[in-house]
């Protein structure tokens, strides 16, 4: 072989080898695009579906014709159909350069079922479940119901309840949804205790806890019941209490239950740190805002230096200067406390600082839940308007206004931003309750011995916030029966109104032998004055009869059987700056009121009365009472005084005498005669008597004092002065599960030969 011919011949070879070497990559690039053609999908077809529709369930689906196969993607298409809720199973297939979606659809819920609930009525539990008919039935759904279930019977307090489901295959895919229950005991507090208090002990610290231990006597309570959101709130009240005295470090460490081992009742243990006790110390305002009286602002704050130190005080200041700022204009004040302690000198100083806040304004409110009850009558109860300055003081005032008209059994006003950035939507959600009552009621006292009393009253008449009531009482001395109704805000105002139709028959057969009835029509209109002050004016006319079988002549015309008309106009004036109007610890009240008889009808007097009570909280538990009160009545046209217009002292005014027991007398008859003047005083303290307070037992000890005297009969077997009378004793007032009772024992230290005295009197009463 030539040398030309043999680099031919290895030139051969190395382009063969090269063209190989070329060819490899091509001809793997080929295949790569062969098989990736191989994995493209195609079309997606869809099998089993019944109610969903074919391309419904491709909208689930994240692979798309087109798509390569890639098991990523068919992983997340997977759990894109489970998440839709609308399948039980999914299955997915290659096929024919496509995919075969395979679905089993889950049922349709024909019923939900409760059995064996019996504290708990179905209304309450598919409140709470999450089934509905003709919704897609799911195993979360009905795993979720289960625990809600549970969850409400724990809160009623039973926490052994048990709830098991079960489903029921019917035709056409659907299923009926039974909650088998077995509720259980109810699982009360055996015992509350308390870890590290010194300052107050366990008794103490339960009566300022709602949560109660199980007692044999709690048998209508419900708060006996373990709750752990009523632990958690008790907790709270724990804090608010130790503030209130002066605590300012105070904290619950911790709060666990423990369960017996018979899983009927719980133990509930407080770990507290009292901490020490603080007092009032520097409380200064700082304010950049122009034109603001100091010296004023100042005198609005509730505490004083020295004084124990109270949280309540100073949340009760920022609502006063709040609102204080915001009548002088200044809408958008800024009020808060800053307070610093001294652990030294255990003081607290306080500076409230203001500031000119966000201007926000009420874009809307909106009243939510409420069916019966119409929108304005919500409303009027706000202290803001829709495009008024956003104001927290008022917001609060207007919750609370809501609250007290007792037609909801929950009230809560949210906020959220409006539309722009300075205006805010006030959303108010209530929950109404019942607002109508039937009640009879039976009473006994050493007075009137037994009394039947009956009512029926519409709180809310129509939904529209009116009171429509008749109620009716009878005794061995007194009938009384009355037909009301009010409006409480009557011509679109603050005006109060109401009108009655009423008769009243009193027998004073144990004071004299005569019996009086009153029977009339009357109509009162009311508003407020002042924050705390209210005027009340009311015109009334009437038929008065006056019956007197043992009339003698002697007594002149004062006694002499009547049948009069009288036409009364008046008016009363109160203020009232009471903590509590049921239950009062601090603050006075006072009530100027007049009743005049015109010439309209055949008498004529003036009657003036006034009442004046003083509360004050002096060491733990004990209250003291101050109470002044006294009456007089003339008659303008000399024609005299008719026998039931004059004033009746004795009883529960001045305790330790009957009912009538003082004042004018004629001694031969022994005729009370009744009388146009008296003042009398009451000193009372509240004793405790370290009691649980859910007894409901409060204990006072008092001395009531006083004159009481003139008559308009004249002879010399009456008398009449105003001699001075006083007693002294104890009251006992039980809250029992019945009705309250009341026990008065007192002695005179001060009175005439006269006079009837009465040791022991007792009340009590209950409604059902």
């Amino acid at each position: 072989m030539t040398n030309s011919k043999f680099s031919a011949f290895i030139a051969l070879i190395a382009f063969t080898f090269l063209a190989t070497l070329l060819a490899e990559p091509l001809a793997a690039q080929e295949g790569a695009a062969q098989a990736k053609d191989d994995l493209r999908i195609q079309f997606i077809e869809v099998e089993g579906s019944q109610r969903v529709e074919a391309e419904t369930v491709r909208s689930y689906m994240i692979l798309k014709p087109g798509m390569t196969a890639d098991p990523v993607l068919l992983d997340q298409s997977l759990k894109s159909m489970f998440a839709s809720g609308l399948f039980a199973d999914v299955t997915i297939r290659r096929e024919r350069g496509g995919l075969i979606v395979t679905v089993v659809e889950n049922p349709i819920v024909n019923r939900v079922i409760f059995e064996g609930n019996d504290k708990l009525d179905d209304d309450d539990l598919y409140e709470e479940s999450s089934l509905r008919p003709r919704q897609v039935y799911t195993r979360s759904k009905i795993q979720n119901d289960v625990e809600k279930f549970v969850e409400l019977y724990r809160r009623s307090g039973r926490f052994s309840a048990k709830v098991e489901p079960k489903v029921i295959q019917l035709p056409q895919n659907r299923v009926d949804v039974v909650f088998e229950i077995e509720e259980g005991e109810t699982t009360r507090v055996r015992s509350i205790n308390f870890i590290g208090n010194e300052r107050f002990d366990d008794d103490r610290l339960r009566e300022e806890i709602s949560t109660q231990e199980s007692r044999w006597w709690r048998f209508l309570s419900s708060n006996d019941k373990y709750d752990p959101d009523r632990i958690a709130y008790d907790s709270d009240l724990l804090r608010r209490f130790y503030l209130s005295k002066g605590y300012a470090d105070f904290r619950v460490i911790s709060s666990f239950a423990e369960l017996t081992r018979d899983g009927k009742e719980f133990f509930v243990t407080f770990n507290v740190e009292e901490g020490d006790k603080y007092q009032f110390g520097e409380s200064v305002i700082d304010t950049s805002l122009k034109d603001v009286n100091i010296k004023e602002l100042e005198q609005l704050i509730r505490h004083r230096t020295g004084r124990v130190y109270n949280s309540k005080k100073v949340d009760d200041t920022v609502d006063d200067l709040t609102e204080a700022l915001g009548s002088k204009g200044y809408a958008f004040a800024d009020v808060r406390p800053r307070v610093r302690r001294n652990r030294k000198d255990l003081i607290v100083n306080i500076t409230y600082r203001v500031q000119e806040g966000p201007r926000v304004y009420v874009e809307r409110i909106n009243v939510n839940n409420n069916v019966r009850t119409q929108d304005r009558v919500v409303r009027r109860e706000m202290f803001l308007r829709e495009g008024d300055a956003f104001n927290r003081a008022l917001l609060n005032k207007s919750e609370r206004n809501i609250k007290a008209l007792n037609f909801f059994s929950e009230v809560e006003i949210t906020e959220t931003p409006g539309d722009d950035e300075d205006s805010v939507i006030l959303d108010i959600d209530v929950e109404e309750q019942s607002t109508g009552e039937l009640a009879f009621g039976i009473g006994y006292s050493s007075v009137e011995n037994l009394s039947t009393q009956f009512s029926i009253v519409e709180r809310n008449l129509l939904g529209r916030g009116q009171l429509l009531s008749l109620s009716t009482s009878i005794s061995s001395q007194r009938t009384f029966l009355n037909l009301r109704f009010a409006e409480p805000y009557f011509l679109n105002r603050d005006l109060f109104g109401s009108v009655d139709l009423f008769r009243t028959t009193s027998d004073y057969d144990t004071e004299a032998a005569l019996e009086t009835s009153e029977t009339g029509i009357g109509g009162s209109i009311g508003f407020p004055v002042a924050e705390d002050a209210r005027l009340n004016v009311f015109v009334r006319l009437s038929e008065n009869e006056l019956i007197n079988d043992a009339y003698t002549p002697q007594f002149g015309a004062y006694l002499r059987p009547f049948t009069e008309l009288k036409a009364q106009f008046g008016y009363s004036y109160t203020i009232d700056k009471r903590d509590d109007v049921i239950d009062p610890t601090e603050g006075w009240d006072f009530i100027f009121s007049q009743n005049i008889a015109t010439p309209l009808g055949d008498v004529t007097y003036v009657k003036t009365t006034v009442v004046a009570d003083y509360y004050r909280p002096f060491f733990e538990e004990w209250i003291f009472h101050a109470k002044l009160s006294g009456g007089i009545v003339g008659d303008y046209e000399d024609e005299g005084i008719s026998y039931n217009d004059n004033f009746f002292v004795g009883g529960s005014i001045i305790r330790g005498f009957k009912r009538s027991g003082i004042g004018p007398r004629d001694i031969d008859t022994d005729y009370v005669l009744g009388a146009k003047q008296y003042l009398v005083g009451t000193l009372e303290t509240k004793v405790p008597l370290g009691i649980p307070k859910d007894f409901g037992i409060k204990t006072y000890i008092f001395t009531d004092f006083g004159v009481i005297g003139k008559t308009d009969v004249a002879a010399t077997n009456v008398r009449d002065d105003l001699a001075f009378r006083a007693s002294y004793g104890l009251t006992f007032n039980w809250k029992s599960p019945f009705g309250p009772v009341r026990f008065d024992l007192a002695r005179p230290i001060a009175e005439e030969e006269y006079d009837s005295a009465q040791f022991f009197r007792f009340t009590a009463g209950t409604r059902f």
